[in-house]
């Protein structure tokens, strides 16, 4: 069963669309039929729908084989003007910089499979926090680690 694909991001969602219609746009223009497009590209037609569309679920190698197809190249270039700015709130001060594992029993366990280290960067332990906050239990929580989880995640 193929793995459900999650976007989060408005950005991303608008970006995966619009590269949909300029693919449509340019089969049109080129005078060439899905059937055909997709199988020069080797998929099905479905599938070409699909990113035509912008549905997420299409696989990376599927779309540059239809670019490849067309003719088209991908180019990855920074976001400039408002869609640049980060959407993610930046981490607020007042969160150490070096983070004890002793002090906060919670990312102790969390970070069980790093080896040798006293301390975690802030970063570190966000990344840790953001990625395992489903297995965070928040009734043995202290008061200490939720407000350094807030200060880190910026929930």
């Amino acid at each position: 069963m193929p793995r459900k694909i999650s976007i989060r991001s408005p950005r991303s969602d608008s970006a995966i669309a619009a590269m949909g219609q300029s693919i449509r746009q340019r089969r049109l223009a080129l005078g060439v039929s899905a059937t055909s497009l997709a199988q020069a590209a080797g998929l099905s037609r479905v599938t070409l729908h699909r990113l035509e569309q912008g549905h997420p679920s299409v696989t990376l190698g599927a779309c540059l084989e239809v670019l490849t197809a067309l003719n088209l190249q991908v180019s990855v270039a920074p976001l400039t003007g408002p869609e640049a700015a980060p959407e993610r709130p930046p981490r607020q001060t007042g969160a150490p910089d070096m983070i004890p594992l002793a002090d906060y029993p919670q990312l102790r366990e969390l970070a069980w499979h790093v080896q040798g280290l006293d301390c975690l960067t802030a970063n570190e332990a966000a990344g840790i926090y953001r990625r395992n906050e489903r297995h965070i239990d928040p009734g043995r929580l202290t008061e200490r680690e939720r407000d350094l989880i807030r200060m880190l995640t910026g929930a």
